[in-house]
């Protein structure tokens, strides 16, 4: 049996509904919350699959692509199970972290959420 691709022409990447603003905070699929962050936090996972950006990254800069794209970065974690966390510990490719006052016990050190020293932080 063949099969044959249709002749239908469509507008891919012209303004309309196939169109992500990129002016707009916006990731499709996954809300974007602006609210005031504390502690210089920029930008925040949450388990339900929204993104926290803070009042303070200008809308379109490139610091809010940046901060969108590392914390996109994290909800496929969840979504994939690679990262998991509630109010005390931190869950990494099955591996508990405990969790506590801001800082996690990583290796026996008790590190500030968001150090680049975590794996879940490095890629």
């Amino acid at each position: 049996m063949a099969f044959k691709l249709g002749s239908e022409r469509r507008n891919f990447g012209q303004k309309g509904k196939n169109h992500f603003d990129a002016s707009n905070a916006s990731v499709p699929g996954t809300k974007v919350i602006r609210k005031d962050l504390e502690g210089g936090v920029k930008g925040e996972a949450n388990i339900d699959g929204s993104i926290f950006l803070d009042n303070s990254v200008e809308p379109g800069s490139q610091e809010e692509r940046a901060i969108l794209m590392h914390e996109m970065r994290h909800i496929v974690d969840m979504k994939t199970g690679k990262l998991s966390y509630d109010d005390d510990k931190i869950t990494w490719m099955g591996d508990d972290f405990e969790r506590k006052n801001g800082k996690i016990n990583f290796k026996g050190e008790w590190l500030p959420e968001g150090s680049k020293d975590f794996p879940w932080e490095k890629h």
